[in-house]
């Protein structure tokens, strides 16, 4: 079943797949050098805030945004009025980054989103594996020399109690536009 690019699902009677497309090394060495690039590039644009700086700092929120376009529409219109000390070139130029890092911000807060969904889905499908095969080793791993393989991964339940583990749900994940 495909949900697009690098994105199909199928559970099996045993497990689940929820991550079936793997990037090889090769192509982790190629997002590796991408964001080599990006922490090359961004670092003489970007600040570093303390919690305490963030707290105090007086923020444009969503509301104050249309004002202050216009504020800094008027004020270019009325310069001679303006102290020679406030710079509006210097507000245009804070204005138009603060534009270009919302915009790469919201690409990059969802390929994270995406990220760790997948780290999650990944996960999932690991760990629905292995309790599938330790409840295979525990139905027939007797008399193979698996006793004490067996007890070493039953310490992950102990204090747990007996718990039933209802089969998997198909789960779909969610076709995003890449």
């Amino acid at each position: 079943m495909g949900d697009g690019p690098g994105h199909t699902t199928r559970i099996s009677k045993i497990g689940q797949s929820l991550v079936a497309t793997h990037l090889d090394v090769t192509q982790w060495d190629a997002v590796d050098a991408m964001l080599a690039g990006l922490e090359h590039a961004l670092p003489p644009a970007l600040v570093a805030l303390s919690a305490v700086e963030r707290q105090r700092l007086v923020k444009m929120g969503e509301s104050s945004e249309p004002f202050c376009r216009r504020a800094l529409d008027v004020m270019r219109d009325s310069m001679a009025l303006l102290p020679r000390s406030l710079d509006v070139d210097e507000m245009a130029r804070d204005l138009a980054s603060h534009d270009a890092v919302g915009t790469r911000r919201v690409r990059i807060a969802r390929l994270m989103e995406r990220m760790a969904d997948t780290d999650i889905a990944l996960g999932s499908d690991v760990m629905i594996a292995a309790l599938d095969g330790y409840a295979a080793l525990k139905r027939s791993g007797h008399g193979e020399g698996l006793h004490g393989v067996r007890r070493d991964l039953r310490r992950r339940f102990e204090g747990q109690g007996t718990q039933r583990r209802e089969p998997a749900a198909a789960v779909q994940p969610a076709s995003v536009p890449a």
